[in-house]
Formats: C-alpha cells, structure tokens, sequence
C-alpha cells in the first residue's frame, strides 16, 4: 500500500482540486482562506501555500482586489486538452496496471462502490467528489508524479463540471469504470488503455450533446 507522504498544502489543494473539479466550488466563485483554514481545521499558511499551487496549476487566479477565484474553463482549448488527456491518461492507467498490488485494487473497488452509493442516494456533487478521488487513486498507484502533474493542469482547464452535471452521466460512468478496473483486475493494459480512452471520449460527446441542445433551445426562443 502506498503512503500518503503529501504535506499539508499538497493535501489542501488536493482538496480544493477536487472541489473545483466536482463543482462544490462553481467556477467564477471566490476561496477564501480563512473559511477553507476552519473548514480544514488548519492554519491560513498551508491553506495560502496551497492556492499557489493551483494558481500554477491554472484551476485559479488572484488578483489585489478579489482575492482568489476559480477560473472558467478554456472553451477554445477543450479540444486540445481532449487529445491530450487522453494521451496521458492512457500511460497513467497503463502505469496502475502493471504496479496496482491487491490492496490497491481493493481500494479502488470500494471507491466504485461509494461513487455508485452516492449516485444512487442522489447527491451528484458527493458522486463527483467519489469519482475525482477515484481517478486520483488510479493514477497515484501508477506512481509517475510527472505525468500525473501534467494532466492535473489539464484538468484546471477541462469542463468536468459541465460534463458531470449533463443527464444520464453518472449511469454510463459507473459501467465504464467497471470495465476499466476489471482490465486492471486482469492485469490487461491494452483493455485498459481502451477502456480509460472511451470513458474520456464518452464524457466529451455527452458535453457536445449537451452544447448543441442548449443551443437549440437558445435558438428557438
């Protein structure tokens, strides 16, 4: 089993991220310190060094007078990031296959099993937050912290929240994750491969069913 040796601020932006990434924190909306430090039961310090890593990383900005906010996601790179993160995904996965211990893999079961128990319960930001840390747990047993940085900066930029909110996309996401982690059971990175790429592809086509919907509606008024 893997050790979690992050510091306080790693895990505060790892906390943050999956926030964000979920849709607790809407983007355009502001963090404050104070609030995120009694939340967490900390200092403001790792809470502050904790923006300056996702400022870094793109999920925010700060200025003098708004303090930090979360960005909008870059519409005009979507495309791009796409390609990328499926690019990356796949070696991540591919990574998980070929190092995930039983342990792991038991880790990442009951993290499928709470994701579909939070769907089921209908609290859609809970199924969101279960679905970033089970992600997260996929490519940490990988263990190719340059990798996974990369694509932690293309998630600032990716329309997650939008994606995740679209109708009928937690149903189709738990039957993906399903084949993903039974390619990782088997120890077969091609499914693997396979199975990450068509649960990427398959959240951007419900995002562009959805644009295209709302466009309609737009036009029709």
């Amino acid at each position: 089993m893997m050790m979690d040796y992050r510091t306080k601020e790693e895990r505060v932006a790892d906390y943050l991220r999956e926030g964000i990434i979920s849709g607790v924190y809407p983007r355009g909306s502001r963090l404050k310190q104070a609030e995120i430090a009694e939340r967490l039961n900390l200092s403001i310090t790792p809470v502050r060094e904790a923006l300056k890593i996702l400022e870094a990383e793109g999920y925010i900005k700060r200025d003098s007078y708004r303090g930090a906010s979360i960005v909008p996601f870059d519409a005009a790179a979507s495309e791009e990031i796409l390609q990328l993160r499926l690019l990356l995904e796949a070696k991540l996965v591919q990574g998980a296959v070929e190092k995930a211990t039983s342990k792991d893999i038991e880790a990442l079961r009951a993290l499928e099993k709470e994701f579909e128990e939070a769907f089921a319960s209908g609290d859609p930001a809970l199924a969101r937050g279960v679905n970033y840390r089970l992600h997260r747990k996929m490519y940490d047993i990988a263990d190719m912290p340059h990798t996974l940085h990369f694509v932690q900066i293309l998630w600032a930029r990716y329309p997650f929240d939008l994606i995740n909110m679209s109708s009928g996309r937690s149903d189709r996401a738990i039957k993906e994750h399903e084949e993903i982690l039974e390619a990782i059971c088997s120890r077969d990175a091609s499914a693997a491969v396979l199975a990450m790429r068509k649960h990427i592809e398959s959240g951007w086509e419900v995002l562009k069913a959805s644009v295209a919907a709302s466009s309609l509606d737009v036009a029709s008024q």
